[in-house]
């Protein structure tokens, strides 16, 4: 039977539950959101183009700052490479993924020992800023039939980050 005391106890485990997962949630947020939201926080958004540069009509000029490749900032972007870790090294040794000692200027697939998928195996060209944003960005849209499965970075001054911490290694 319901009672006073039981519609009481239900309550309680009810709003205990919804702490649970809002908690839950905000503590998710901060250990896969590196450095907060820059475009909220700073008054800032991405140019649309991402790290080459871009079409600034997208978004009033006071509020576009443009984010250039090889102009990130290094100690950010140790904080940003924590994502990659669990699949990079930068100690020359390959793991999950192949080793990204060098990557700057280094051939599209062409560490030794590290089987690559045919995708990227095809594709040639440099790991330049360029090759370098658009692999971040989305790297099943930069080859499709690749075999990482992250997501990319969709800040542009994350991947100037953290391509800038990746550089400062060489």
């Amino acid at each position: 039977m319901f009672t006073l005391s039981n519609l009481f106890k239900a309550a309680l485990g009810l709003v205990g539950a919804v702490l649970f997962f809002l908690v839950g949630s905000w503590a998710a947020q901060a250990l896969y959101t590196v450095g907060g939201n820059d475009a909220q926080t700073a008054g800032m958004t991405d140019a649309p183009g991402g790290l080459i540069g871009g079409d600034s009509a997208a978004a009033p000029a006071e509020d576009v700052v443009e984010v250039v490749m090889g102009e990130g900032d290094a100690a950010a972007g140790a904080k940003v490479f924590n994502k990659c870790k669990a699949c990079h090294k930068v100690d020359g040794t390959n793991a999950v993924g192949p080793h990204l000692d060098g990557v700057v200027g280094r051939q599209i697939a062409s560490v030794d020992g590290f089987a690559y998928s045919e995708a990227l195996q095809g594709h040639g060209g440099t790991w330049d800023y360029e090759a370098l944003d658009a692999w971040l960005t989305n790297p099943k849209d930069f080859a499709p039939g690749n075999k990482m499965t992250f997501a990319g970075l969709k800040k542009a001054k994350d991947r100037a980050n953290v391509v800038a911490y990746i550089e400062s290694l060489q």
